[in-house]
């Protein structure tokens, strides 16, 4: 059975409902004819130069990315500048672009609830509530069993691709940990949520200085926790492309679905002093 662009559109809507992603965000068909036929799909976190050479390459009519290209508004695709030179190769290459971001980000098996379901936690719930039941961003649950903050850090170094940046940890490396909130991307803007709060421990990337460092003292003042693990934010987020390929296979048999393992993680190296 054929499928055309707008055929699969729908279909990934369905799997992850716009009526899911945040206000802020930009989901949805970026480029690429909703009538034109798709008999392979490419998968990635992030639509760079490196995966967009990737998709081309391997001949695939869309590329499916977390990320939206476009999330920030722009003036001009001109190909003097990257964003426009991306898009310019895509359409060449009749390479269809769609991001699925948010609305991937709260569902059940999505990235944040493949991330828990990874480190196997029990009782998960969503940190704050979405449309549906049992959807919305982040997640909290408990561990099987006590683990101390250090071998859970290890745990998930072992667990996600590595990076440069590798995982960063704030608290003591044998305190107890049962209970765990985390929420795969940037999670900074729920260190304050009271199931963030009254967890052991709170997973998440991108933590700056400033909000990393007023949560650790409130938590210090408090009683200690949350403890904190930084991640870098692709590799939090990379664990979601094989399900979701998975998703996509049931959803449109024929197909052909593959997954980028390309790091688009965007630091290269660190000096370690």
């Amino acid at each position: 059975m054929p499928f055309s662009l707008a055929d699969v559109t729908l279909i990934v809507h369905e799997l992850w409902p716009l009526s899911g992603a945040e206000d802020w965000d930009a989901p949805g068909l970026v480029s690429g004819d909703p009538t034109h036929s798709v008999t392979s799909i490419h998968l990635a976190v992030d639509a760079v130069s490196a995966t967009v050479d990737e998709a081309v390459e391997r001949g695939a009519d869309l590329l499916l990315v977390h990320h939206p290209l476009l999330l920030r508004g722009v003036t001009s695709v001109a190909e003097d500048r990257y964003k426009g030179a991306l898009l310019g190769r895509l359409i060449r290459a009749d390479c269809a672009l769609l991001a699925a971001h948010t609305n991937a980000d709260v569902v059940v098996d999505g990235v944040s609830d493949i991330l828990a379901s990874r480190l196997g936690l029990l009782d998960t719930r969503p940190i704050t509530a979405g449309v549906a039941p049992g959807t919305g961003i982040g997640r909290v649950g408990r561990l099987p069993e006590r683990t101390s903050l250090d071998r859970l850090a290890r745990r998930l170094a072992d667990l996600l691709p590595a990076t440069v940046s590798g995982v960063r940890v704030s608290g003591e490396r044998d305190a107890v940990v049962e209970t765990v909130a985390l929420c795969g991307g940037a999670g900074d803007s729920l260190l304050a949520h009271p199931s963030v709060v009254a967890a052991d421990v709170y997973i998440t990337a991108d933590l700056w200085h400033h909000p990393a460092s007023e949560a650790r003292e409130q938590a210090v003042h408090s009683g200690g926790t949350p403890a904190l693990i930084d991640v870098s934010h692709w590799a939090s987020e990379s664990l979601w492309l094989e399900p979701a390929a998975e998703q996509l296979r049931a959803a449109l048999p024929g197909i052909t679905v593959t997954c980028s393992d390309l790091r688009t993680d965007p630091w290269d190296f660190v000096i370690v002093q």
